[in-house]
């Protein structure tokens, strides 16, 4: 990718994976879906099941070749998250509540003002986070160790 490209990329995304979407353009304009992947290096994301093309594979070791069907990126630009009551697309806008927590609502014209909420699929880790203590990794029992006293002088630096 080149300069100029990278220039464009979005830097704060509000379409996510798990979010139910409606094409906007191309061969599969009007039709909803949900987003399985974001591709955020190229500004695109795959919707299931739509954007389908023939992908021709060579057979090789261990895989069988032939002509597959696969889903194909498709550009941000065209697609728009769905209202969750009045089911049209709209644009999404960000707001915070009374108890400080930042949500996505809808906005535009004929949007409801809403909340979207964050789809459940984002809250399921693929690969488990490794809690392996290694050598540079503090030990707990240190973490908690008191080692500073100002009424009994301890920790002081000597000045």
């Amino acid at each position: 990718m080149g300069w100029k490209a990278a220039e464009k990329l979005i830097k704060t995304w509000k379409i996510l994976r798990g979010d139910n979407v409606m094409i906007n353009a191309g061969k599969d304009k009007g039709q909803t879906g949900v987003i399985k992947r974001v591709i955020r290096s190229q500004n695109r994301v795959i919707v299931e099941g739509k954007n389908l093309v023939k992908k021709h594979v060579r057979r090789g070791e261990g895989h069988e070749g032939g002509i597959f069907t696969v889903e194909a990126p498709i550009h941000v630009s065209n697609v728009q998250v769905l209202d969750p009551v009045t089911g049209a697309p709209c644009k999404i806008g960000c707001k915070y509540l009374e108890d400080g927590s930042k949500v996505r609502v809808s906005r535009g014209q004929g949007a409801s003002g809403s909340i979207i909420p964050r789809p459940e699929i984002l809250k399921v880790r693929d690969k488990p986070r490794i809690n392996v203590v290694g050598l540079k990794d503090t030990v707990e029992e240190d973490v908690f160790e008191r080692t500073y006293d100002a009424k009994a002088g301890r920790g002081l630096p000597d000045l």
